[in-house]
């Protein structure tokens, strides 16, 4: 799939956190500088050292255009490859809250237009991206989106763009419930006497490790949950407050994910 780009070219709009992550991913998988164009008005010096056309005139068709630009800097920016619309280019976007009409309505009707929302841990190679196109995508387009997505971590198609309200609740903001997570346990930590650097240095070596655990493991999350758990034990007595049907976590996390998938839907109007 990569084959395409090194032949036709691939477009990045927007070099921030994850445009750069990604581009040191395709790097490394051995797509040439040269077949990269890269716009991106405050450019680092690491992007500056990496041989790929900086803010340079564009192939005429592009295999695609990954768009990375955050949704309230669109407006400002889709101008600079709305040429490349209504052709075989297809453009891949990475902003939350941006839907694909709206894409559209800008690129052209007839454009291929996939639609992506990765998460945060895409910087360290782990993130999980969810993917969703229009009419016009074929699957050799959302093939070649997978490709370069999965430089960052794992892709998982979606049945359709309704579903990406949820996905953006779930993995897209899910970062930051976990970061709270250690957050939370550190003060619980101090609560019980602990200094807060201990409780801090305690709470987040947990958290990574358990998620560790949990990627590596064949288990379920459940039967890890169980693992831990001696019947009558401290662990216990920690799950029979946090698994309240009422007042525990799980509630509290419908609660949660419900308000940014509500706050999703919004943004998209």
């Amino acid at each position: 799939m990569l084959e395409r780009v090194r032949n036709q070219g691939l477009v990045l709009l927007g070099c921030g956190k994850m445009g750069s992550a990604m581009l040191e991913g395709w790097l490394k998988q051995g797509v040439p500088p040269a077949a990269i164009w890269v716009l991106e008005p405050h450019p680092s010096d690491w992007l500056k050292s990496t041989g790929v056309h900086l803010n340079a005139g564009l192939p005429a068709a592009p295999a695609i255009v990954l768009l990375a630009v955050k949704p309230q800097m669109m407006g400002a920016a889709l101008p600079q490859v709305a040429a490349l619309g209504n052709g075989a280019t297809v453009f891949l976007s990475i902003a939350a809250g941006t839907t694909i009409a709206s894409f559209e309505a800008t690129f052209g009707a007839q454009t291929p237009i996939i639609r992506a929302m990765p998460n945060t841990p895409a910087a360290v190679g782990r993130g999980i991206t969810a993917i969703t196109g229009n009419a016009h995508a074929s699957e050799a387009d959302l093939a070649l989106a997978e490709a370069l997505l999965a430089a960052v971590g794992q892709v998982v198609r979606l049945e359709g763009e309704h579903q990406m309200d949820a996905v953006t609740a779930v993995s897209g903001s899910g970062p930051a419930y976990v970061f709270h997570l250690i957050e939370a346990l550190a003060q619980a930590g101090e609560a019980e006497g602990l200094p807060a650097d201990l409780a801090m240095q305690l709470a987040r070596a947990t958290v990574c490790g358990a998620g560790e655990l949990a990627y590596q493991a064949a288990e379920s999350a459940s039967q890890l949950r169980v693992n831990v758990t001696s019947p009558g034990g401290t662990t216990a007595a920690a799950l029979s407050v946090l698994m309240d049907k009422e007042t525990g976590l799980p509630p509290l996390m419908v609660r949660a994910v419900k308000a940014a998938a509500e706050r999703g839907r919004e943004l998209g109007q």
